[in-house]
């Protein structure tokens, strides 16, 4: 099974380096790509040194179309993203996910935190259908990817739930022991970084009443 990864990311330079490097590491992942999300640092650059295939956008989109644009040009048909500030990340844990979904019980698999940082392991233990770290096959995101724009942003994620549970998909779940990522106030301020996740939540509140 030959696996690409998409990975949607703004401004993560100096982070998006520790969710390359594992990868590159994993047989089953025949192709990574980065959509730099209208970054205003080095995130492209960065990536670049990688070797994996970059894709520039002009503006910042949000991260559903942004992961649609990196859908668009993968050649294979079973996709994994991820989020581009995961910390702690390894090999095991990409063969984990990939694993979980070669076993064809699932039509979606979805990575959630365990054992990395106490935010994260609650927020995934009361919300793991919000994780960005999902496994699946193209014809799932072609069905959801309709009802996407920029509004839909960080809703992307609940989007998807909201498709499996009308289409019938079943959904399995995969622990990451050791894994989080950086929360937006440690990487842009209190003050930003608080917008951003009200924004956020904003966004999967609005995903929440979209119609699919």
């Amino acid at each position: 099974m030959r696996v690409s990864v998409v990975i949607p990311a703004f401004n993560e330079a100096g982070r998006i380096g520790k969710v390359l490097e594992p990868l590159l590491q994993v047989p089953e992942v025949d192709e990574i790509i980065v959509v730099d999300d209208g970054s205003s640092d080095n995130t492209a650059e960065e990536a670049e040194r990688f070797g994996v295939k970059v894709i520039r956008l002009d503006h910042n989109v949000g991260k559903a179309l942004a992961l649609d644009v990196g859908v668009r040009e993968a050649r294979n048909d079973v996709l994994l993203f991820l989020d581009a500030d995961l910390v702690g990340l390894r090999p095991g844990h990409v063969k984990k996910l990939i694993e979980a979904y070669g076993q064809g019980d699932a039509d979606i698999v979805i990575g959630v935190f365990r054992e990395g940082r106490i935010g994260t392991d609650i927020s995934m233990t009361i919300a793991p259908f919000l994780s960005g770290q999902r496994v699946l096959h193209r014809r799932i995101w072609e069905r959801v990817r309709k009802a996407l724009d920029e509004d839909t942003s960080f809703g992307v994620e609940m989007a998807l739930t909201k498709a499996a549970l009308k289409e019938g998909w079943k959904q399995t779940k995969v622990r990451l022991e050791g894994v989080s990522h950086v929360r937006k106030e440690e990487k842009r301020g209190v003050r930003r970084g608080l917008r951003d996740r009200m924004r956020m939540y904003s966004d999967i509140i609005r995903a929440v009443f979209r119609r699919l």
